[in-house]
């Protein structure tokens, strides 16, 4: 009776995300011509929790005109930011069974640019990524190219936004599958990124484990090396990689439906709190996102319903 019964929820799991996709997952991202009122920002994107990619939301940025390297090297070349230095450009993701981090460096800007126009080296794979509103904290000098918060957005959410992030990388940096309990609005300054998406009803679907913590450490020689965080608890991760899934050991992936979307220059992306999501982008790319925090209301009880659902009946 007991097998019986966990079967039935196995078999509820695994055909829940069908119908949440016939109800309320776009086939493709769809596209919005110009900013929504903070109304229907709120009633047609945030609350069905649906992305859209936001054309003209960002015109009045002078940042869009201005922000080329001789720009930044003239403004901000001699400031140093943190940079994420990974030998493969895979930041904070599964390798073997540890659950890695970049090491951290301390460079000017200048010398960033430098190292993604070729024009200088440096060990591995750069990436300015760190996630703490590291653009008024470590790059003030640029906030009056672009606005602190998205206005519509602040207003339909009732709040600012936690974090506001700034993104410049190589082409082989990547953000591994995962998912955040932010309102993300991504901008593109320059170049383009691109998005592969998976909404929270495909969890059955996509596996977790847990992995010791460890960070690279990057050698006087110019190598890498792993080295656990012993004091830190295990870390739940995404072992798979969407763009090459080994579906042997994964096969349930085969069932998820993943939405691909390429926003570029003068574009803004709304991911929807909760949605897994991968990102590559174009060399040299720059952006800027707005990280508002979700509000933990039903729906995100119904996630984690969901979540401890699919680790307790082992589909995982």
């Amino acid at each position: 009776m007991a097998e019986a019964a966990l079967e039935a929820v196995r078999r509820a799991l695994q055909e829940f995300p069908a119908a949440a996709r016939d109800l309320n997952v776009p086939r493709v991202v769809p596209y919005l011509d110009e900013p929504p009122s903070p109304l229907c920002f709120y009633r047609d994107w945030v609350c069905p929790n649906r992305p859209c990619i936001i054309r003209n939301a960002l015109q009045h940025w002078p940042a869009l005109q201005k922000w080329s390297p001789s720009y930044l090297r003239a403004t901000v070349g001699s400031t140093e930011v943190s940079v994420a230095v990974t030998p493969d450009g895979y930041a904070d993701a599964v390798r073997g069974d540890r659950f890695v981090m970049p090491a951290e460096r301390r460079l000017p800007i200048s010398h960033v640019l430098d190292v993604l126009e070729g024009r200088a080296q440096h060990p591995g794979v750069l990436y300015v990524q760190k996630q703490c509103s590291n653009l008024p904290t470590e790059l003030p000098q640029l906030l009056s190219d672009i606005e602190s918060h998205v206005p519509w957005a602040s207003e339909s959410l009732g709040k600012m936004p936690d974090a506001v992030n700034f993104w410049l990388g190589d082409a082989s940096a990547v953000t591994s599958l995962h998912k955040d309990h932010y309102e993300n609005l991504y901008c593109v300054v320059s170049g383009e990124k691109h998005f592969l998406l998976h909404p929270p009803s495909d969890r059955p679907f996509i596996p977790y484990n847990l992995y010791t913590p460890a960070t690279y450490q990057l050698t006087e020689e110019g190598t890498f090396r792993v080295v656990d965080e012993e004091a830190m608890e295990k870390v739940p991760w995404i072992p798979l990689d969407p763009l090459a899934p080994d579906l042997t050991q994964y096969p349930s992936y085969s069932q998820a439906r993943a939405l691909h979307c390429t926003v570029r220059a003068g574009e803004m992306l709304y991911l929807p709190a909760l949605w897994f999501h991968h990102v590559q982008q174009s060399h040299g790319c720059i952006a800027v996102n707005f990280w508002y925090d979700m509000e933990y209301d039903l729906k995100y009880s119904y996630f984690q319903l969901m979540d401890t659902l699919t680790r307790a009946t082992g589909l995982d």
